[in-house]
């Protein structure tokens, strides 16, 4: 790997801890102070809502402007954005700075994962995002278990202190600037630019695949946020730190998975393999997990089993990121995952706003349920859609075939 993407990484280790340890705080913060879970799942929608609407400017963002750029002016907007958390916690200026955070992820995650392939040599697009995936648990081990421990023992404030510290890293690393193997050059204007990411997906297969893939896969994540917190806080009987500790345990797993991607371990594998294995074994995980209270809640249990639920989830991801990298024309890559972030976030409001107020009035049992079903229904359209690919190439092979053996006989 190359000293950009050693820079670029590092940066984004930092970036997302810090992340992490907001997204962890802010929800448990809220649930706690008021005890319902509508509540919590709507600080979570304010979380997600930017990432919808930010979508064509996000993606337009990242095709036009310096990738590098883009990503140290965004780090630096997102530490001033939680400044005015130090002076007052009220629940109004959570969700400000909740949607501020995520209008500012909207921005740096396309850009950073389009700068990607243009950071590291031709065919280590697969390793990197391993090397990313690995990164990713890193950050979500160590900054969700501190946002949880940060909070319980020295309250909110204490919790933005360190998410200051951390995006300050952040920005000193982006400040040089990034030599890229090659930029890409848009000219179109910020609508018509999104709308020419959109028709990607109308024109490549491996992306519609993909992409309805993610749709599931995000409804069922917004269902395990908030229903996630419930769990623990209730049948679990945890708090502020075991919610920080469970949600980062899941890293464990995840930087093994990440290891052995970026290693070129598992380099025989497709992506779009790769995303469904990860996302039925998710599933898979996630469902055993909701009916051990009937037999144990013993904390350490869970540890190991969310820690096992790590590794799949990276596979999910690194697949996926793959396919939309280099589905599309390397050109269109910021607008297709600006598009991609924004339909997923759609679906994972819907997710919350589903979860939320049926968590208050429902058998959370059956919720989790339901959460856990979607999850393993996300590895059905890339395993259907390789399975006709197959059964295509099969009838055109034997169609050739066919052909070939008959033209000898009009010879004679």
């Amino acid at each position: 790997m190359t000293r950009a993407f050693a820079r670029l990484w590092l940066a984004s280790l930092f970036c997302e801890c810090a992340e992490w340890m907001l997204q962890i705080a802010l929800p448990v913060f809220i649930y706690q102070a008021t005890g319902s879970a509508s509540s919590t799942a709507l600080a979570m929608v304010a979380g997600v809502l930017p990432m919808i609407l930010l979508s064509p400017v996000a993606g337009f963002v990242a095709d036009r402007w310096d990738r590098g750029r883009t990503l140290s002016l965004v780090s630096l907007g997102q530490a001033l954005a939680a400044v005015p958390l130090l002076v007052t916690d009220s629940a109004w200026l959570i969700y400000v700075v909740m949607v501020s955070q995520s209008a500012a992820a909207t921005l740096f995650e396309p850009a950073r994962t389009a700068l990607v392939p243009y950071v590291v040599a031709k065919g280590k697009v697969v390793a990197a995002n391993g090397w990313m995936g690995f990164n990713s648990s890193g950050a979500r081990l160590l900054g969700s278990s501190l946002g949880g421990i940060t909070l319980a023992t020295g309250g909110l404030s204490t919790v933005v202190i360190s998410y200051l510290i951390l995006l300050a890293l952040t920005t000193a690393l982006l400040l040089k600037k990034f030599e890229v193997r090659a930029a890409p050059k848009l000219r179109h204007r910020i609508w018509r630019a999104w709308l020419d990411g959109l028709a990607e997906f109308r024109r490549e297969r491996r992306l519609k695949t993909i992409g309805l893939t993610l749709a599931l896969g995000s409804l069922a994540q917004g269902m395990f946020l908030v229903l996630f917190v419930v769990f623990v806080t209730g049948p679990l009987g945890g708090g502020e730190a075991e919610v920080g500790l469970l949600r980062g345990v899941q890293a464990i797993g995840g930087l093994i998975a990440g290891l052995a991607i970026g290693a070129s371990l598992v380099r025989r594998i497709s992506p779009e393999i790769m995303c469904a294995v990860g996302g039925l074994g998710v599933g898979v995980m996630t469902f055993t997990i909701w009916h051990m209270p009937a037999l144990t809640t013993s904390l350490p249990v869970y540890f190991v089993l969310f820690g096992i639920t790590g590794a799949p989830g990276i596979f999910f991801m690194s697949g996926s990121i793959t396919v939309l990298q280099t589905a599309g024309v390397p050109e269109k890559s910021g607008r297709v995952l600006a598009s991609t972030m924004a339909f997923m976030a759609l679906f994972q409001a819907i997710g919350m706003l589903i979860a939320g107020p049926l968590a208050d009035v429902w058998s959370l049992t059956r919720l989790l349920e339901v959460q856990a079903v979607l999850m393993i229904s996300t590895g059905l359209p890339a395993l259907l859609s390789l399975w006709y690919a197959r059964r295509g190439g099969q009838r055109r092979a034997a169609t050739t075939s066919s052909g070939t053996t008959e033209r000898p006989s009009l010879g004679h």
